[in-house]
């Protein structure tokens, strides 16, 4: 199966990026499954029900979610009635929507996606490392899925590390998002897995994580309060991850970083 798993999309920056390159990006990789991490997409705060079907139609199967995921008051039913729309799984018991679903991939082929938040630095949600083990408990690679993803949005790399080791040999890919910069740590890890710390952001990257520099800035320099963040408008670069695995294991035989726009340079599996 080959999969791409887009980092945060961050505002209209990050929304054209996706628009504009994906579409091309999907015929030329052959993808099977794209998944997006959604929660910035609405300026840098949430997702809305247009932005979801906006990210939906440039060809994205799965929107996965973190901190941001309820910025928007919309997201409550949006949560409830997307099925491709997940929030972190870790939140409490009766919280809206899902944290993992599992997808049809073509060829009677299905790819679970599980979205986690971690603890360190972050909202104190449930453990995520209980939640994790709770659901692969459930499904095996190879098995009652062909695979299996795992969005680990979290501050610590340290954090996602660790999980990296604790999901080894059972999902094939796990991939950190929420610090909206790629790590040079993309690999496959001793059991099988597929890992990158953090697959970056679909972003203007002339800016502070996303944002307009002026008011972070300002934050850092004179801590004093300030405006409202918003997400910068220059041209976007879309960032990414490839993996493609073995339908009989589920492990990855391959994985790549992608980068196309924007000020970063670029990368494409060769």
């Amino acid at each position: 199966m080959r999969i791409l798993f887009c980092g945060d999309i961050v505002g209209r920056a990050g929304r054209d990026a996706i628009t504009t390159h994906l579409p091309g990006l999907r015929r030329t990789l052959a993808a099977d499954v794209v998944i997006a991490n959604g929660e910035n997409a609405a300026g840098g705060f949430g997702i809305t029900a247009k932005i979801s079907e906006e990210i939906l139609a440039a060809g994205v199967d799965v929107i996965t979610g973190g901190n941001h995921s309820w910025d928007q008051r919309e997201a409550f039913a949006l949560a409830e009635r997307e099925p491709r729309l997940l929030r972190p799984q870790n939140f409490p018991a009766g919280t809206p929507g899902r944290g993992a679903a599992i997808y049809e991939a073509g060829q009677g082929r299905r790819i679970l996606v599980l979205n986690v938040m971690g603890r360190l630095f972050m909202d104190p949600l449930d453990d995520p490392f209980a939640c994790v083990e709770g659901e692969l408990a459930n499904h095996r690679l190879g098995a009652s899925v062909q695979a299996i993803v795992l969005d680990l949005h979290a501050e610590a790399t340290s954090e996602k590390m660790a999980m990296g080791h604790v999901v080894d040999g059972r999902v094939s890919l796990c991939v950190g998002t929420h610090t909206h910069v790629p790590t040079a740590d993309t690999m496959i890890l001793p059991g099988g897995t597929a890992y990158q710390s953090d697959a970056g952001m679909c972003g203007d990257y002339d800016s502070v994580i996303g944002m307009d520099k002026k008011v972070p800035i300002a934050r850092f320099t004179r801590k004093l309060p300030t405006d409202r963040m918003s997400a910068a408008t220059g041209e976007g670069t879309l960032c990414a991850i490839f993996v493609e695995t073995d339908d009989a294991s589920g492990l990855a035989r391959r994985v790549e970083p992608v980068r196309i726009g924007g000020r970063l340079s670029p990368a494409m599996p060769g």
